[in-house]
């Protein structure tokens, strides 16, 4: 059964029309004939959104309850039992409720696909994963519905659903996108002008790249090796020298004149020893690369001129900076003149600037002469041919010892010159010359005399034992200096294992980049550390880099046993047996890796086993005392009305309920708090953030708190913000019952503002605020952040006393929760005395979601 096809409509923002367009899009081939059913669409009181629905199959949702509310999700398995041949699935990033089986939507859409059904759904641009920083930075709104970027690329068409940003806030003030009450909030904050234009140019810059990810795949099936170049992007060739630093600069202005280009520094170790990397110059130049928005990578090869233009070309670079000659053999292989008037001469149509520098010099870099390369062997067989020649023309008057230890000289002279063979074949030529024009009888091959028989062996004998001494050192110094190189490679992998910098994906890339490798995958049989099942035949693709990765290490053409649990499968050459040991280096570097990952886990669950058995333990000092005082009461109490020698009056009975009453409201807040506490250690809260006002969720808060004490001065336009109501109820209830226990007879003031200073902002966007303002014996400054500890009681803070109520878990609580919405709870010092609660919350986005 064949998989099916992933189509993805993708947004900048809410109300773009991607929902409308899916609709349409399948609406369009239901007419064709196609069998076309409605998994999940959400319309969100759009009228357009829900007429497009009209004569489509629906499929009913599932309805799962949580927390007392109903929620629509998916029915994967009433889909599958359909088997349409195309599904229609909104929200692609969409996180599932609790008890929907899948955590998320996207791995719903992949059952279906895996049984051969097409799906078309949808996604906005802030959802995916690696934009979650850049979309918070824009919106101030965090993003918790995330889905990896690799995903969404994997489907086979992605469709920019795109309208101007001016449209859209007609769009959203005429209310076609949300209700009426919610628009002028919406435009205030995320659909601002300037939000929307940034959120639109970064959807065009994503799928640009998905785009030149086609024309990569074109080039590659057509066999195209010229780059086609989408966009700007300046390759940097670094040395490890001090210069890099100049490069990088110069190749960042570059770039500062285009929009959206990419710079990319790219090292090489050389591995003829000509170039001594100075590693603190080249972690100072990686840290450069990433803060001015940049790339770094290390790649492989014996000739860094044709290694940095391979590397170019692969990235489709449009320019390319390296660095002038430098006089000192040991620095700056790349700036030599011989390399760059080698990627000069092959960068074709990319543009190549040589950047003068500080250290740069006049004289040209002197080549290693330890290497015999081909060049070399070449000339060792025209100098065998020519120099015995010339021996043997200007000595010819001299005796034949005499001769032949010339002959010796210039066999030697051959094996500096090219090795071995050349070496023989100048031995053997100078023997025949020797023979024929010094040796008795002269200008024949025959030699009278024994003794010059011998010495003519003897002569090629110590010619030829020369030659394969020159030919073994040279072998052996160059396969130090590959060594060396290695050496380099893999201590700049150590460093970045070290810096706790490299993941599992970045490393895949760096081996993909480092051989030239087409991808890289890594295939695991269940006994990592993630503890996945194995897959068909006992591997499972865990991850990969790179274009078409093998499924398994079969499909692979090198494939690299790391460990009896991993295997590294190379596709795009089969490497030499040289490579072959650096790739075991790597694979080493790679349980590193992986055992860096299992101690910093395991370090977080032990640093969390502490945080629970410090919990533990205060919840079992702080319940001895506040359990047993209220329970004692009722006890009491109870035991008092059931007494029958003695008969209460009904003022006195009632005293006696209330007391029971007041009691039963201690424990209950005493266990919720408790519990809460416990959800949170636990990570076990998901919000359902939504549209919320102030105003609606103060009366439930406020519940059992006498009217006289609380004083509230809302604005009555105050807009809604973005939060949990349940949650955001038990936040402020807790924060008023403790004014309440420790204002004394003060009164409590209730205050709610909203604005774009400083003091209303989350991440220097607008947010609004309430303060709960008491007059009470208050804290002092430097002890303001110990109130929100889990078991700290405000009579412990402020006085060192062990009196008061409660297990001083309110504030912590009400901490945790207002975090865990994305929110702010903070503390100060009330004017005249007492303590100032601020809970600070984002303004709605108009989106109801589930946070993870």
């Amino acid at each position: 059964m064949s998989r099916g096809t992933l189509r993805i409509f993708l947004g900048a923002a809410p109300g773009v029309g991607k929902t409308y367009s899916m609709l349409d899009e399948g609406r369009a081939q239901a007419a064709a004939g196609v069998d076309v059913v409605a998994g999940i669409v959400l319309d969100h009181g759009r009228e357009q959104t829900r007429a497009q629905l009209e004569g489509l199959e629906v499929i009913a949702p599932r309805n799962i309850d949580y927390r007392g509310t109903g929620f629509a999700e998916l029915d994967v398995q009433a889909l599958l039992a359909r088997r349409p041949a195309l599904a229609l699935v909104d929200e692609y990033a969409h996180s599932n409720i609790t008890g929907a089986g899948n955590a998320k939507r996207w791995q719903d859409v992949e059952e279906l696909l895996a049984a051969g059904i097409d799906v078309y759904s949808t996604v906005n641009i802030q959802h995916l994963a690696s934009l979650g920083d850049v979309v918070e930075s824009i919106t101030g709104v965090r993003q918790h519905e995330t889905v990896p970027d690799d995903v969404v690329r994997r489907a086979e068409q992605i469709e920019l659903v795109d309208i101007p940003p001016e449209l859209l806030r007609q769009r959203l003030s005429t209310g076609h996108v949300y209700a009426p009450e919610k628009v002028d909030a919406a435009l205030a904050n995320c659909f601002r002008l300037g939000n929307l234009t940034a959120l639109r140019e970064l959807a065009l810059l994503w799928l640009a790249d998905r785009v030149e990810e086609g024309v990569a795949a074109y080039r590659a099936s057509h066999g195209i090796a010229e780059s086609w170049p989408t966009r700007e992007r300046v390759v940097v060739g670094l040395t490890g020298g001090a210069e890099g630093e100049v490069l990088l600069r110069r190749a960042a202005r570059i770039l500062s004149r285009v929009s959206g280009g990419e710079l990319l520094a790219v090292h090489v170790p050389r591995s003829d020893g000509v170039a001594g990397d100075a590693p603190a110059a080249l972690e100072g130049q990686r840290q450069l690369v990433t803060d001015l928005g940049g790339t770094y990578h290390s790649v492989g090869g014996e000739d860094p001129a044709r290694a940095l233009l391979d590397f170019a070309r692969n990235v489709g670079a449009t320019q390319i900076v390296i660095g002038s000659s430098r006089r000192k053999p040991k620095f700056g292989f790349l700036s030599s003149q011989g390399v760059g008037a080698r990627v000069v001469r092959g960068a074709g149509d990319m543009d190549v600037h040589m950047v003068p520098h500080p250290l740069a010099g006049p004289g040209r870099v002197p080549r290693n002469r330890g290497e015999l390369n081909r060049k070399r062997v070449i000339a060792g067989f025209a100098v065998a041919v020519v120099l015995p020649v010339i021996v043997q023309l200007f000595t010819g008057p001299l005796t034949l010892q005499t001769t032949m230890v010339i002959h010796l000289a210039a066999a030697i002279a051959v094996a500096l010159v090219g090795g071995l063979w050349p070496a023989v074949l100048a031995a053997a030529w100078g023997s025949l010359l020797l023979n024929f024009f010094s040796a008795p009888p002269i200008g024949t091959l025959t030699i009278s005399n024994p003794e010059n028989l011998l010495t003519l062996i003897v002569f090629l004998l110590v010619a030829v034992a020369v030659a394969l001494a020159v030919d073994q050192s040279a072998r052996r110094s160059r396969d130090a200096l590959q060594a060396g190189a290695e050496a380099a490679t893999l201590s700049e992998l150590a460093r970045g294992i070290l810096a706790s910098r490299d993941t599992v994906q970045v490393f895949l890339e760096q081996v993909r980049e480092h051989f030239g490798m087409r991808s890289v995958a890594l295939f695991g049989n269940g006994g990592g550390s993630n503890g996945a099942g194995p897959g068909p035949g006992g591997w499972q693709l865990e991850a990969s880099a790179g274009e078409d990765p093998a499924q398994t290490p079969g499909q692979a053409d090198t494939v690299e046993e790391v460990s009896e649990h991993w295997v590294l499968g190379l596709s795009g050459r089969i490497l030499p047996a040289r490579d072959r040991r650096l790739l075991s280096a790597f694979g080493a570097h790679l349980l590193a890796l992986e055992q860096r990952e299992a101690l910093s886990q395991t370090q977080r669950e032990n640093v969390q086993l502490s945080q629970d058995n410090n919990i533990r333990t205060s919840v079992l000092r702080a319940v001895s005392h506040d359990l047993r005082t209220p329970l004692a009461g009722i006890k009491l109490s109870v035991s008092s009305l059931r007494q029958t020698e003695v008969t209460f009056s009904p003022e006195d009975e009632a005293e006696l309920l209330a007391t029971i009453e007041h009691y039963a409201d201690r424990m209950d807040a005493l266990v919720g708090n408790l519990l809460d506490m416990s959800r949170l250690s636990a990570q076990m809260v998901r919000p359902v953030v939504g549209p919320v006002t102030w105003q609606e969720v103060l009366p439930a808060a406020l519940h059992g708190v006498p009217a006289e004490r609380v004083r509230r001065e809302l604005p009555p336009n105050m807009p809604a913000i973005e939060a949990d109501p349940g949650l955001l109820e038990r936040v402020i209830a807790n924060i008023v019952e403790n004014a309440v226990k420790y204002a004394g007879d003060s009164e409590i003031l209730v205050v709610g503002s909203i604005g774009g200073s400083g003091s209303s902002t989350i991440n220097g966007h607008p947010a609004s605020e309430m303060r709960v303002v008491d007059h009470g014996k208050g804290v002092p400054a430097a002890d303001v952040m110990a109130i929100f500890k889990p078991f700290q009681r405000l009579d412990d803070v402020s006085y060192g006393a062990q009196g008061g109520t409660g297990v001083g878990l309110g504030l912590a609580v009400a901490k945790g929760f207002t975090e865990i919405m994305g929110g702010v709870l903070e503390a100060e010092e009330t004017p005249g005395g007492g303590l100032t609660m601020i809970i600070r919350m984002p303004l709605s986005t108009g989106i109801v979601r589930t946070l993870p």
